[in-house]
């Protein structure tokens, strides 16, 4: 199954349509041989990275964004859903080398006289993100400094969030992706139950973490730069001017991916005062799953959407269809977790197990084993690979809020060249081995010898570290949304004048 040269093509089911603009046609990419990314439909811009490397969990991540803020000259702008300066981005070495985050933001301004930190947070981090709400509003000491803005976002409509994560460095550097730079995102690709490094700011330790962050230079980094300048114009109404990119900042140690790269920026934004909605991120979802021939690969916190489970199910009908593998997180934090996001995704589960004709379809979670006990390893991923030829990374979750009603930004590397092709494959055979606990040449050596990804991963899924089956798959149950989705879990922005408020822009269209 997996040696068919995969097609650029879209099989005829109903083109997913919202966040079209103007002018665009919801057909634009029905042709046989184009390409997945389409601007104006289902991406901002595509821009060129010189380089792209996809960071897989916190620590590595955070190592290497510690070594970028170092070399930052002019310019750090954040953009989180939350952000806490108490975490310490290396705190598996000692503090003298890598203290919390605001003491080394506040001794780099200290050092270079041109440096200005921006960091930019969804208002509502304060009662509903992980981190301590008091520096965010009151401010911390770190913070006192004329050239470090700390600011809340309260520009988005009722129920909103702001959910991008965006470091840009010197106009230079973007890294965007899953991971605030808040409590309990910072894990080590082993992901072990015990790990003494992995505790909060007071010392409490948490339960493993998985997340994806992707790192893009050039123009493409450019790109993400600007969009994270206008972002801060509309919530603080500073204008900030784009700085002289840098030469080189790459981290040191940092081997790419990719080189010279085309790079999608894929974006979602409520319709909110005079802007409309931008729904990108989940046309580029539809568009991706669409084009699959052989693999779709998918690491998602949450899956419910029903747009997806509509791609999803026409893919699995086919006689000739690509596999597909999800892995999610199992354990629901919160009633309002467990009643919306939960129950829906076993429904979607089962929604898919039933048109899973040819047996190609596996949802798993990650376990991994520890002081006589398993534990559940948070999937906070938001990633899709299909086949070969494509890659997502992003904040955009696949379910309704992030249609259109938070704020998302997720990058996509489409492959043109062979080296890109490997890439790709190479970065799905390394997360699969860090969940099954192996080497991703194993991955791929089993993958060559029974033809199948799924064929691989069951037969190396044998040690105490492993995938386990969703419950869902076999029990039989409802599988239509929840009754109160549409207002737990909204496509767009509930406002009681929304009626009145969209006749207003289409009059002035």
């Amino acid at each position: 199954m997996l040696h068919r040269v995969p097609a650029r093509h879209f099989p005829s089911v109903e083109p997913f349509a919202p966040g079209l603009a103007p002018g665009a046609s919801p057909h634009m990419n029905a042709s046989a041989e184009c390409s997945i990314l389409q601007p104006g439909r289902n991406c901002w811009r595509v821009e060129e990275t010189q380089r792209a490397a996809v960071l897989v969990d916190g620590g590595p991540y955070f190592a290497h964004l510690e070594d970028a803020l170092r070399q930052a000259e002019r310019s750090i702008l954040i953009l989180g859903w939350d952000f806490d300066g108490r975490i310490r981005l290396r705190p598996d070495v000692d503090a003298s080398e890598s203290p919390p985050l605001g003491e080394l933001l506040r001794s780099l301004v200290e050092a270079r006289p041109e440096l200005e930190i921006r960091i930019l947070v969804w208002s509502v981090a304060v009662v509903h993100a992980p981190g301590a709400a008091t520096p965010l509003l009151l401010g911390a000491a770190w913070e006192d400094h004329p050239r470090i803005r700390v600011k809340l976002d309260t520009r988005h409509p009722i129920y909103a969030a702001h959910h991008q994560k965006i470091v840009c460095i010197d106009e230079t550097l973007a890294f965007v992706g899953g991971i605030d730079l808040t409590v309990r995102r910072w894990d080590r690709p082993e992901h072990r139950a015990d790990d003494p490094a992995r505790v909060s700011p007071e010392g409490r330790p948490y339960s493993p973490v998985h997340d994806v962050q992707m790192l893009v230079d050039g123009p493409a980094a450019r790109a993400v730069c600007a969009l994270a300048r206008d972002r801060w114009r509309k919530a603080t109404g500073e204008t900030i001017g784009a700085c002289r990119p840098r030469s080189d900042l790459w981290p040191s140690d940092l081997e790419p991916h990719f080189a010279n790269a085309p790079v999608g920026i894929a974006r979602t934004c409520p319709a909110w005062g005079k802007d409309a909605a931008v729904q990108e991120a989940a046309a580029l979802t539809v568009d991706a799953l669409r084009a699959a021939r052989e693999v779709i690969y998918i690491e998602a916190q949450y899956m419910t959407a029903s747009y997806v489970g509509d791609v999803l199910v026409s893919s699995l009908r086919q006689d000739d269809g690509p596999e597909i593998i999800v892995l999610m997180t199992h354990s629901s934090r919160g009633l309002l977790e467990r009643a919306i996001m939960g129950r829906n995704r076993d429904r979607l589960i089962r929604r898919l197990k039933r048109a899973d004709r040819h047996d190609r379809l596996r949802v798993w979670y990650p376990l991994v084993a520890g002081d006589g006990r398993e534990q559940q390893i948070l999937v906070h991923s938001k990633l899709i690979i299909v086949d070969d030829v494509f890659i997502r990374v992003g904040s955009s979750n696949l379910n309704n809020r992030s249609v259109g009603l938070d704020t998302e930004c997720d990058l996509a590397i489409e492959a043109t060249t062979a080296a890109s092709r490997r890439a790709i494959v190479d970065i799905r055979n390394q997360l699969l081995a860090e969940h099954l606990a192996t080497d991703k040449d194993i991955v791929a050596d089993k993958v060559a010898a029974t033809g199948s990804l799924i064929g691989a991963v069951e037969a190396l899924n044998t040690k105490p570290r492993r995938l386990c089956p969703f419950e869902a798959l076999t029990h039989k149950g409802p599988v239509r949304p929840v009754l109160g989705t549409r207002i737990l879990d909204p496509k767009r922005p509930f406002e009681p004048l929304w009626s009145l408020r969209r006749k207003d822009r289409e009059r002035a269209v």
